[in-house]
């Protein structure tokens, strides 16, 4: 077995999107997307209505993914397709956008929202592909018990004893919700194919003796199994690994293609209600 190690450490870059929400962006602000195949990380966290509820109005994308995963609060989905739900504290929403689709992510008001937002890209073949929208709730998704008290969430991906009920991605990506108790550790094998990343929620992690913290985001180096661990402090986290796809990448707001030329079709078809 060959350990991934730290290669990057990301703190998120404040940014407002949509009907101007407050964010906490970690990947995308890049020109080259080196992480690809994901190509955004967004988190969000708020007491303050006036930070979230003009939330996302209707907006389009074609050729990738986006995954929302909520902690906190609640967030109504809608799009052209005749998707339609609500999503709260613990609940998953995965929709592929594919060739084309418009949708808005409305945020109610709450006490706190919490969350965080992925785009994983779609490879070549697929980004043309019918739109998808799948979504579970808390108690849908696969759990496994750790050993010293703690706890897995399986968002996608399969362990020995669970596996997600997210299927059909293109990228065979892991996204695991991991509560760690102090002294403890985690283990997982990764393919050494895929891209990797830990984004610490609450508490401090340990990566081969590297400190993460709290709300810092560790990129990992290339190897076959992830060794998380923990000293004196509990740990929230997350671990979200995809298979590259090492395809050019062509990419303008909401749309990400292979060539200009597609971006330039998309925008076209957008134009022309083609979505």
């Amino acid at each position: 077995m060959s350990q991934r190690k730290v290669a990057k450490l990301l703190t998120g870059h404040l940014v407002r999107e949509g009907g101007g929400v407050k964010l906490q962006r970690y990947i995308g602000m890049e020109r080259d997307n080196p992480y690809e195949p994901m190509l955004l990380f967004d988190f969000f966290d708020s007491g303050n209505p006036l930070d979230y509820i003009a939330g996302f109005p209707s907006h389009p994308h074609r050729g990738f993914e986006t995954i929302t995963y909520l902690l906190e609060g609640q967030i109504e989905h809608q799009d052209n397709h005749g998707h339609k739900g609500v999503i709260g504290p613990g609940d998953v929403q995965w929709m592929t956008a594919g060739r084309g689709i418009i949708h808005s992510e409305m945020p109610k008001e709450s006490s706190r929202l919490t969350g965080l937002q992925l785009w994983l890209n779609l490879p070549a073949d697929k980004k043309m592909i019918q739109p998808a929208y799948q979504e579970f709730t808390a108690e849908q998704l696969a759990y496994e018990a750790l050993p010293n008290g703690g706890e897995l969430k399986l968002i996608a991906g399969e362990r020995e004893a669970a596996s997600s009920p997210v299927k059909g991605i293109a990228t065979d990506p892991l996204f695991f919700d991991i509560k760690l108790p102090p002294e403890s550790e985690f283990l997982q094998k990764v393919a050494e194919s895929h891209q990797c990343l830990v984004f610490v929620l609450k508490g401090e992690l340990l990566i081969d003796s590297q400190r993460i913290a709290s709300k810092e985001m560790a990129i990992l180096s290339s190897g076959d199994e992830v060794h998380l661990e923990t000293s004196t402090e509990a740990c929230h986290c997350i671990l979200i690994a995809a298979r590259k796809l090492n395809e050019p990448i062509a990419r303008l707001g909401p749309f990400v293609m292979n060539t200009q030329e597609e971006i330039f079709q998309a925008v076209e078809d957008f134009r022309n209600n083609q979505f």
